[in-house]
């Protein structure tokens, strides 16, 4: 047995629960975690020893899983611009009925999920979430006032639109 299996296998509930969280599919939050848990092996040596193990994994999905989507919409312009189709937007009564049935923290936008998930959920400190996202320690003090923020009003059922200015 490997030195990294043990800790590994600890992790894996975790990082499936924010990939299944991320990607609303289990499936695709499946391979999602796979593919972290490949490029984990083969960057090992990339990893600070000094380092969180658990952050490290978490960044490595979260990167992973935008860098999945990028691919995605890159994609979808390509076929669209060979096909010739033009983009087909929902109607305004379908969003609505959709957005009507989601929960409050399915609103959120990704990076509020996410940042929710890893300190109410995983437990990550500011500081590993700062290491993970790339940014500085007071980004992600705000960012997350602003998640918790919209969660509250969302949950309160307030509609989170953003505030129109009245020029002269």
């Amino acid at each position: 047995m490997h030195e990294l299996d043990e800790p590994l296998r600890e992790l894996l509930p975790r990082l499936r629960r924010f990939a299944v969280s991320l990607t609303r599919n289990t499936s695709s939050a499946d391979d999602l975690v796979q593919a972290t848990l490949e490029r984990a092996i083969t960057r090992w040596g990339d990893k600070r020893p000094e380092g969180d193990l658990r952050a490290w994994l978490f960044s490595i999905l979260y990167r992973q899983f935008l860098d999945a989507q990028r691919r995605t919409r890159r994609y979808a312009r390509m076929l669209d611009f060979f096909t010739g189709r033009e983009d087909v937007q929902p109607s305004v009564e379908r969003t609505v009925m959709a957005q009507s049935t989601l929960q409050a923290f399915d609103q959120l936008n990704t990076e509020q999920r996410a940042l929710l998930l890893w300190v109410s959920v995983e437990g990550l400190s500011y500081k590993e979430v700062a290491e993970i996202l790339d940014v500085p320690l007071g980004t992600v003090m705000s960012r997350l006032s602003r998640a918790r923020q919209a969660l509250r009003q969302l949950s309160d059922g307030e509609i989170a639109s953003p505030s129109l200015r009245i020029l002269k």
